[in-house]
């Protein structure tokens, strides 16, 4: 069983930085594909970011392309997500999801089968 919990979140002014965690317990050495969506109100989930198994092959959405490092710990089971130069429109509740089995970090949400509570971020202009 995985339980994924994120934490991080807040509230920046437009052009700054936070960084985001996953714990995601019983996802220990690169037993899970991880991936970071995003959720604006009145918008449908986004993809934002995925990180491999192993090999720390990273996945990047066009919108956050540059400004966002998505990073792993394994011996942690944890997952990083980087945010620089952040936009108002970069305000959303941020998910982690982890995909158990052998495929790799992916872009859509269905290939995910464990998820976080989310957490709020919030870019003032």
């Amino acid at each position: 069983q995985v339980q994924v919990v994120e934490s991080g979140g807040g509230w920046v002014q437009a052009g700054g930085s936070l960084r985001l965690s996953c714990a995601a317990s019983g996802c220990t050495f690169g037993r899970c594909a991880m991936g970071w969506f995003r959720q604006a109100p009145g918008k449908e989930r986004e993809y934002v970011a995925a990180i491999s198994r192993v090999g720390g092959i990273t996945y990047y959405a066009d919108s956050v392309k540059g400004r966002f490092t998505i990073s792993r710990d394994n011996a942690k089971s944890t997952v990083y997500l980087q945010m620089n130069n952040l936009k108002p429109e970069d305000t959303a509740v941020y998910y982690c999801a982890a995909r158990t089995g052998t495929g790799s970090g992916s872009s859509q949400p269905d290939d995910y089968n464990y998820w976080g509570q989310g957490t709020q971020v919030t870019v003032s202009s």
